[in-house]
């Protein structure tokens, strides 16, 4: 049987170190451990580098495995890969996280301190809501979404897989936004995004 109390991380950088200290919060592993590119890395925040991610088959029967990679593009292309070759992954919420009634959270995805998500809102796997984010209700986060710090989405907003949100952007209720976009820091959003692209401004508008 597999034991599900030790989580590997893939990538000791900043992001990665986020991810182990929100797992070491919640005072259920055992053990935390990481893989990483960098060969000079031994440990991250007194966990140790068990080796590269090119190793992580070794360790699939050992640990739960979570992608702490914020490039939505290689989480994606990394994440998918160890679904297709069945490893467990991590879910990971920070205590003082706040999360509503009937929502869920699909597997790989991470929710830092501070965030809210409200009630009703469905967020898909490998996504990223970062420190201080708000979703409020009924929104709807395909796969491999970021929304980054202090970044706030009101009701009934659907993201399409892919996209990033900018720190300190806004998006007004009852929108759309396509996969694959690029939404600016402290853009608001006041009108549905129906083209992938990077989008800048106040409102914001394509780049």
């Amino acid at each position: 049987m597999r034991d599900r109390s030790r989580p590997l991380i893939l990538g000791a950088s900043g992001h990665g170190r986020v991810v182990a200290d929100i797992a070491s919060r919640l005072n259920r592993y055992e053990q935390i451990a990481f893989l990483d590119d960098d060969e000079g890395k031994t440990s991250a925040l007194d966990h140790p580098v068990l080796g590269t991610v090119a190793t992580v088959d070794r360790y699939l029967e050992d640990f739960d495995v979570f992608v702490a990679v914020g490039d939505n593009q290689v989480r994606q292309r990394l994440q998918l890969g160890l679904q297709a070759r069945s490893a467990s992954l991590a879910t990971l919420v920070h205590p003082s996280a706040v999360l509503g009634s009937q929502v869920s959270l699909g597997a790989g995805t991470a929710v830092m301190a501070g965030a809210v998500i409200n009630c009703g809102s469905v967020v898909g796997r490998g996504c990223i809501i970062n420190t201080s984010a708000s979703l409020d209700h009924d929104n709807v986060l395909e796969d491999f979404v970021h929304i980054s710090p202090g970044a706030h989405l009101a009701g009934t907003v659907h993201v399409g897989e892919g996209t990033w949100i900018g720190i300190g952007a806004c998006v007004i209720n009852n929108l759309r936004l396509a996969g694959g976009c690029r939404i600016g820091a402290g853009a608001v959003v006041i009108s549905d995004i129906v083209e992938r692209g990077t989008y800048v401004g106040i409102p914001a508008r394509r780049r």
